[in-house]
């Protein structure tokens, strides 16, 4: 089994259709997810990522029909379907059927689906710049994690993989560093770790700030402010934080090569200390 997904009360293995050809979701994108991860028997902040989902749901004018609290119920019973230990992605949707462009809330449906995922090695990645950039607050729902804000990620990702890079640096609409098309974006510089400070263009994510709390307890600085292009690129450490990878170096930027440093080396020592503690 690779893969199960509960869908109207009851669990259904294998890839069920969710979408009919005129649902309001498959028209317009009115579709809100999260992802959460589980691997070594762990599953950090699984509360948080759930609880994410009813506030991304109602962001963008849908009627959760779950609590968190339900969510994450359904979650520990999806995970529990799996062989102990399994390296999983547990993804919880909601979603319209009906609506005239604006998406009717008393349509709004739920599903998750839980899958083997195995973590990536933490081998690091390339990056580069890209041209596309993140919408401010008044362009996009950028407060939801919303499926209509990734296309646009898909297509700097596509562009960096022309290039010969793995993943891209997005800016914001005003020219500053916002994240990476995939995972927000830390640095490090003279001892000191910078990441971009939230300003409504990027989620702040829930991974994100789990390191900058832990960094902060063990007494690393960490500067949440403006960071521009010539900050990522004079950088001596570039790392990302996201759910699917949870902590990543960056080896290559643009025409730098880099090592895996001594604080994100921390970071992600830190963050699986904390996931085994508390997950």
């Amino acid at each position: 089994m690779d893969a199960i997904t509960y869908l109207d009360g009851k669990w259904i293995e294998g890839n069920p259709p969710l979408f009919g050809s005129q649902d309001h979701a498959t028209w317009l994108a009115s579709v809100v997810f999260d992802g959460a991860r589980t691997f070594d028997g762990v599953a950090p902040d699984l509360d948080l990522h759930c609880a994410r989902t009813v506030q991304s749901a109602r962001a963008l004018g849908l009627n959760p029909t779950l609590s968190g609290e339900e969510i994450l119920e359904l979650a520990r019973e999806g995970i529990a379907k799996f062989p102990s230990g399994s390296e999983l992605y547990i993804r919880p949707m909601f979603w319209a059927e009906s609506g005239w462009v604006d998406p009717d809330p008393e349509t709004t449906r739920f599903s998750i689906l839980v899958y083997l995922l195995p973590m990536p090695d933490p081998v690091g990645f390339s990056a580069c710049l890209s041209d596309r950039r993140r919408p401010a607050p008044d362009m996009a729902p950028t407060d939801a994690k919303a499926a209509c804000l990734y296309p646009n990620s898909a297509r700097a990702l596509r562009e960096a993989a022309a290039r010969g890079f793995k993943n891209a640096v997005m800016r914001d609409p005003v020219g500053n560093v916002a994240e990476f098309a995939t995972a927000n974006l830390f640095l490090a510089k003279d001892g000191v770790v910078h990441t971009p400070t939230p300003n409504g263009t990027f989620l702040n994510g829930i991974t994100r700030q789990r390191i900058i709390s832990l960094y902060r307890e063990k007494g690393v600085t960490v500067a949440e402010r403006t960071v521009t292009v010539d900050d990522v690129y004079e950088a001596d450490e570039l790392f990302c934080t996201g759910n699917q990878p949870k902590v990543l170096p960056v080896i290559r930027y643009e025409d730098r090569d880099l090592q895996p440093g001594p604080l994100y080396k921390l970071a992600r020592e830190l963050y699986w200390e904390y996931a085994h503690k508390h997950g």
